[in-house]
């Protein structure tokens, strides 16, 4: 072990090399990585029914093989979130939504993250923003879940 590994609390173990806690005794427990700063959970996760949804929607021709850039402009505005939200409720909404804040309320905007349509069609563009952002925030799990939905409308745009 490198000197100055004791003073982190962390050593590198096992196999796979992962980070886990060091109690100065020489036993280790792997790291969560689903945990931040200060040892509170991460309250984003996928939300398995946007993640169907999606799937769904590619399946039945129903998306946009747009560029990456393309999301600012595509990505609904807070005027239409709310037109819809009013229109069909939260519960609509979130199946438009990859991840789930479960810090907030189930009616609040804030509780729904990384959008990937404009509430009629599957977006590449906002896939790919989807999963350059749960990437950059340890989201691995939506992260994963967005490159299967990126490869989905990619082979789709190789046979079409």
């Amino acid at each position: 072990m490198a000197p100055g590994w004791e003073s982190t609390g962390l050593i590198a173990g096992g196999r796979d090399g992962r980070l886990a806690p060091f109690d100065g005794t020489g036993t280790f427990e792997p790291i969560n990585f689903a945990t931040i700063h200060g040892g509170e959970t991460m309250a984003v996760k996928l939300n398995k029914r946007a993640f169907d949804h999606a799937k769904s929607l590619i399946c039945t021709g129903k998306y946009v093989a747009d560029d990456r850039d393309a999301w600012s402009e595509h990505q609904p505005s807070a005027q239409q979130e709310g037109d819809f939200i009013r229109e069909h409720g939260y519960a609509e909404y979130a199946r438009w939504h990859l991840g789930i804040d479960d810090e907030y309320d189930e009616e609040v905007k804030g509780r729904y993250k990384f959008p990937d349509g404009d509430f009629e069609r599957i977006h590449r563009c906002g896939l790919l923003a989807a999963e350059s952002r749960a990437g950059q925030r340890k989201y691995y799990d939506i992260e994963l879940a967005v490159a299967h939905l990126h490869g989905m409308l990619d082979a789709l745009r190789k046979t079409t």
